[in-house]
């Protein structure tokens, strides 16, 4: 069974194994109140940017947990950066989207705030909305124990994210729009070639709210070089269809058949 991960705020590539990490905080309040660690355990500890501690516990001390270093790894970026552009939806569909989303490899998570979509972000409730979804990517990567926390863009417009895919593709990237009257499918649509590009190439997957995508959205992103691609022969709702194709590039991408994809 592979270790459970806890997250580090600051940068842990100064960490070697052998050497000693105190976990404390949050982090080491779940690890040695809620977790109950032994002496003994495995845990890994990662920093959001690729490296993951693998480690042992050599003392608890109240709400906080020694750990010993095992074995330092730097895990590599991806060769292609897979965004995850979901518009935001009522109730939590939103967020049970970009939850699964991270959990299936998505790299990036950016709001969209489509001309469909019922909720509203403005003012002080966007900062706190984006600030729940953040919450809700970290947990996610902790869930599916993952080196690399996905970053959660500022919400964009439908203006703005014409302008982005633009970029894009002008760069070498590719855009995808999940749009369910689409002809062409997503098993043929256009994807970067991994390691193609320094940096590396971003595959953008938009997903539109509960009432689709607006015809004229989809005309503003196609126009401006996103291709529009069907996920297959039913219509699926906004918190699962972004996930399900995530797992569906990424398998095309050639993620799930390497050894550095595998749990440890």
């Amino acid at each position: 069974m592979s270790a459970p991960v806890f997250l580090a705020e600051t940068s842990l590539a100064a960490y070697h194994a052998g050497g000693s990490y105190l976990l404390d905080g949050a982090e080491g309040r779940h690890a040695a109140v809620v977790q109950r660690k032994r002496i003994g355990e495995r845990v890994d500890v990662v920093d959001g940017a690729g490296v993951r501690l693998r480690c042992a516990v050599a003392a608890v001390e109240g709400s906080q947990v020694r750990l010993t270093v095992t074995e330092a790894v730097a895990e590599p970026a991806p060769d292609v950066v897979v965004t995850l552009v979901q518009a935001l939806a009522k109730g939590d569909r939103d967020e049970l989207a970009i939850e699964a989303a991270v959990e299936t490899g998505v790299d990036a998570v950016v709001p969209w705030q489509a001309e469909r979509s019922i909720v509203v972000w403005r003012g002080e409730r966007a900062a706190k909305s984006r600030a729940r979804w953040a919450a809700t990517v970290r947990t996610a990567v902790k869930q599916s124990r993952r080196a690399w926390l996905p970053p959660v863009a500022d919400a964009v417009t439908t203006a703005q994210l014409a302008a982005r895919v633009r970029e894009v593709v002008a760069a070498g990237g590719a855009v995808l729009v999940l749009h369910e009257e689409a002809t062409t499918a997503l098993a043929d649509a256009p994807t970067p070639t991994p390691g193609s590009g320094e940096p590396a190439p971003e595959l953008l997957v938009v997903v539109g709210p509960e009432g689709g995508i607006g015809d004229g959205e989809v005309r503003a992103l196609t126009d401006a070089g996103a291709v529009a691609v069907r996920l297959g022969p039913h219509v699926l709702r906004t918190s699962t269809a972004g996930p399900i194709a995530v797992a569906l590039l990424s398998q095309r991408l050639g993620r799930w058949a390497r050894s550095d994809s595998l749990p440890s």
